[in-house]
């Protein structure tokens, strides 16, 4: 029981950035299939993806911020932190952005599962490995870094 305790100590930044990431994934995937649901394919991938991420990014700030990286910065601090942290976020966004236009519009990959095109979903799956990657490392070095 010591051991796991320790593993978790040492490795708790890591391990909670991958548990809220994972939420903030399914949140992303709980949107887009409402919006495909609501307003069709086009508009979750185009439009509707837009407005996922930035809900997405918000979400993710608060996470990060407070159970990940335990961010205690306050006035100019904390608010240079948030503009950066939506900065780096707005530029993962474009990337998940252009990967779902690629992949939907473009190439228009589809998937039948049960009777369902899930190809945008398949298409969000290779997006969200890109972006948590990508998210980790800008704020792992450049937002939250230990001073």
């Amino acid at each position: 029981m010591q051991k796991i305790k320790l593993f978790f100590t040492k490795y708790y930044e890591a391990l909670s950035y991958l548990f809220f990431g994972g939420l903030a994934t399914l949140l992303n995937f709980a949107i887009l299939l409402v919006l495909q649901a609501a307003a069709g394919r086009e508009f979750a991938a185009g439009a509707g993806n837009v407005l996922n991420n930035a809900l997405c990014i918000l979400f993710a700030y608060w996470t990060n911020r407070t159970f990940v990286f335990k961010s205690k910065n306050h006035g100019k601090a904390a608010w240079s932190e948030f503009v950066q942290f939506v900065s780096c976020r707005i530029a993962t966004a474009v990337a998940d952005q252009i990967i779902m236009w690629l992949g939907v519009t473009v190439l228009g990959v589809t998937l039948w599962l049960f009777g369902k095109d899930c190809g945008p979903l398949l298409v969000k799956l290779v997006a969200q490995v890109v972006v948590i990657v990508s998210n980790y490392v800008f704020s792992k070095l450049f937002i939250f870094k230990k001073k």
